[in-house]
């Protein structure tokens, strides 16, 4: 499990004056550039940070399993596609977000540790299909489960509710991004 450091609270106190990284940046920015309006910092610094201490848990989650993230990438977007957990080249390249080239030096590496397999498409005599293996699809499984163990330690100190509430903000920052044509 990931090491994370708790803050007690107690429980009669309600209001906590916690002081993090982000918050001594911002004051010396806000001491040396007065003239710069630097309120961002405060919510996309940490929204780095939050994404260095993640990259981490993920990692560590995947080394468990043998896996590298861009490894867990390819072979979780074929677990979501669902029985016989295939997809063309094409969608794996929509889903994880690289080049034709990457993406089929991935699956040739993939498909040589038996995690997938290429398979001729029916409806394209040019065309393949990639194919989860029951190795890979076994492993893609397992890693998922990690990694879940590994997000719920890092939100442990959220409500539900809180999760929740943050969720649907981040949502509204990335949904421009994820919609863009092309």
């Amino acid at each position: 499990m990931l090491d994370i450091k708790r803050l007690h609270i107690d429980t009669t106190t309600t209001l906590i004056a916690m002081e993090d990284e982000v918050d001594r940046l911002v004051a010396a920015w806000r001491r040396e550039r007065p003239d710069l309006d630097v309120e961002p910092l405060e919510v996309l610094s940490r929204v780095s940070r939050l994404a260095r201490h993640l990259d981490r848990a993920r990692r560590l989650a995947f080394s468990e399993h043998q896996l590298e993230p861009w490894e867990f990438d390819v072979l979780t977007a074929l677990r979501r596609a669902g029985a016989p957990y295939q997809l063309s080249p094409g969608q794996l390249l929509t889903q994880t977000l690289v080049t034709s080239g990457t993406m089929t030096n991935r699956i040739d590496r993939l498909a040589k540790k038996g995690l997938v397999e290429r398979l001729p498409d029916p409806s394209d005599r040019r065309g393949v299909l990639v194919r989860l293996t029951d190795d890979g699809k076994d492993r893609a499984d397992q890693a998922l489960a990690g990694l879940l163990d590994q997000e719920r330690a890092i939100l442990a100190e959220l409500s539900p509710a809180q999760r929740g509430e943050l969720a649907g903000l981040l949502r509204q920052l990335t949904a421009p991004f994820d919609n863009i044509p092309g």
